[in-house]
């Protein structure tokens, strides 16, 4: 019982370090943070617990149900957001084995909480940035659409790929990457508050 609490407590503790510590304060949406806790929470005690089940076969069902109920439709999301989850969901997972070794259980935290410090470090987001534009008409050539994109933009167009075109809407949905100028104004607001 006592290596039990010990593993939940490390856990809760390196939860909160992804959670709050780095993704929040990097992204600030409150609502992931709080998904991705309670996701990592819920998967350790869900592991700890059916643990505690003598039979290997009840394990391996009661995981494959605490698995198969995470969806990740409700909202669209980025493949950055995606990672967290994965990371909240390994950590649950290491940490709810209570008959691990807590010094390799403690390596493996250190080690996931610094690859997700380190591999969405702001100073790593210097590239293209991407967004979805809905330009609300249709365009007879490409490059009329492109001057529009640098427009609405405030960059140079990397790539782009035209995703929808309505004519009965008159609309036209892009797929942008971007780089910003380096006077970081578009349309009077910073460039990365759009």
């Amino acid at each position: 019982m006592t290596t039990t609490l010990l593993h939940l407590s490390v856990d809760l503790v390196a939860a909160v370090i992804l959670a709050y510590g780095i993704y929040a304060r990097r992204h600030h949406r409150g609502d992931l943070a709080c998904a991705y806790l309670a996701l990592n929470v819920g998967v350790c005690v869900s592991v700890a617990v059916l643990l505690s089940v003598s039979t290997a076969s009840a394990l391996g069902l009661g995981l494959f149900g605490v698995l198969s109920i995470i969806r990740l439709r409700s909202d669209s999301i980025s493949q950055q957001e995606v990672a967290y989850y994965f990371v909240a969901l390994v950590l649950g997972l290491v940490n709810g084995l209570p008959s691990a070794d807590w010094r390799i259980v403690a390596v493996f935290n250190v080690l996931l909480l610094a690859v997700m410090y380190v591999a969405d470090h702001p100073s790593r987001t210097r590239g293209p940035q991407r967004r979805t534009v809905v330009l609300d008409t249709v365009y007879p050539d490409e490059q009329t659409m492109l001057m529009e994109l640098r427009a609405r933009l405030g960059g140079t167009i990397v790539r782009h790929t035209v995703s929808e075109v309505d004519y009965v809407r008159e609309v036209t949905v892009v797929d942008v990457r971007f780089r910003p100028d380096t006077a970081g104004v578009v349309h009077g607001a910073p460039a990365g508050h759009r």
